[in-house]
């Protein structure tokens, strides 16, 4: 696993942060976080879906980030917005596909929420950090008490 604060320069960085905080930002409703009707709810926004099908057009958005990450075949894009809790709730460990490639997390926002992996090891959410881990690390997001959402870009790639 590896971890970087700052990953993109401030400009590139403000300018993903204030569109996908605008609050005419396309955010879908998901009966489930980890599994469909899992009693939780979030709002994703895909921005890229099964190797070749750009889903968003705000793709161009998140260019920075891909081209930082020198990514050889995209597999999946997406954001994931999780409202504010009265405490924390972790969501349960898993991985984002079953078979071997990389997943990043880029984080949006700050706030008391973060990932957890099954080593134990936190990682907390601040914005403009991107870890980036073999994707059979099995690891949970979790909500935020502190600010009224938390927002995080999740990449699947080769």
């Amino acid at each position: 696993m590896k971890i970087i604060k700052n990953f993109l320069p401030k400009e590139d960085f403000e300018k993903i942060k204030v569109t996908m905080t605008n609050p005419f930002f396309p955010w879908y409703l998901n009966d489930g976080v980890n599994l469909e009707k899992d009693g939780y709810i979030q709002f994703t926004h895909v921005f890229f879906n099964n190797t070749s099908y750009v889903n968003s057009p705000h793709f161009n958005l998140i260019e920075p980030i891909l081209k930082k990450l020198q990514i050889k075949s995209l597999l999946r894009v997406k954001a994931n917005l999780l409202h504010r809790t009265e405490k924390i709730i972790e969501h349960g460990y898993h991985t984002d596909f079953s078979y071997k490639n990389t997943t990043a997390i880029f984080y949006i926002n700050n706030n008391n929420g973060y990932t957890k992996f099954k080593n134990k090891k936190i990682c907390k959410s601040q914005e403009n950090k991107l870890i980036y881990f073999e994707s059979n690390l099995e690891h949970t997001g979790s909500t935020c008490t502190d600010k009224n959402y938390r927002i995080v870009l999740n990449i699947n790639y080769f």
